[in-house]
Parts: C-alpha cells; sequence; structure tokens
C-alpha cells in the first residue's frame, strides 16, 4: 500500500528549482518546472550515483523535461522516468506528487 509523505513547503521549490529529500533511505529529486511538480529517484541507472546534481553540487541540465547525468550524459524523462538516452538503459524510479496544505508531497511504497 502506498502513502503520501510531506516534503517541504510548497513555496520553497519555486519555478526552476530543484531538491532532493531523503525518504525511507531513498533520496528523490524534485523538480519545479513551470509550477508543475516532478519527483524522480536521485540515482542514474547507468552508474549508480545522483542526478540532479553534480560533484560540485551545481544543478545537472535539465533539457526540457530530460534530466542529464553529469557523468556520462544518459538522460531520464522526470514526467515519468523513463531512460531516453543512452548509455542510460534502465528506467528510473517516479514518484506520483501532489500539494496539499501548502505542502509538496510525495507517494512512496508503505
Amino acid at each position: 500500500m502506498a502513502r503520501w509523505v510531506a516534503l517541504c513547503p510548497s513555496d520553497e521549490l519555486n519555478d526552476g528549482q530543484r531538491e532532493v529529500f531523503g525518504v525511507d533511505g531513498v533520496w528523490i529529486a524534485v523538480f519545479n518546472v513551470g509550477g508543475v511538480l516532478y519527483a524522480i529517484e536521485d540515482l542514474c541507472t547507468h552508474d549508480g550515483n545522483v542526478l540532479a546534481f553534480d560533484r560540485d553540487d551545481r544543478p545537472s541540465a535539465l533539457v526540457g523535461h530530460e534530466i542529464e547525468c553529469p557523468r556520462h550524459g544518459g538522460r531520464f524523462d522526470i514526467r515519468n522516468g523513463k531512460a531516453t538516452r543512452s548509455p542510460a538503459e534502465i528506467d528510473v524510479r517516479w514518484f506520483e506528487t501532489r500539494v496539499v496544505d501548502n505542502q509538496i508531497q510525495v507517494q512512496v511504497d508503505a
């Protein structure tokens, strides 16, 4: 059974921003693109490293709705987690999002 987990107030993640949250041992990257929230696991399925930020804590490239892995250039669609460019071939985990009482929430497995 799935449950909703509150991450932060919605006014703390403005358009064009992203943030990574730890939930039950999983790092979840949440993106605000044009006022719409998207969430994926912050884990490149190609090499097992983070996606949302590079090693110097700079935001990784977001090309449209695709996050580009800062190491090898693989891409994932943040709207559904699909791998869209090699060397990434396995989709990344995707999370449903919503805002309730001014709190950004993601749905996770119970």
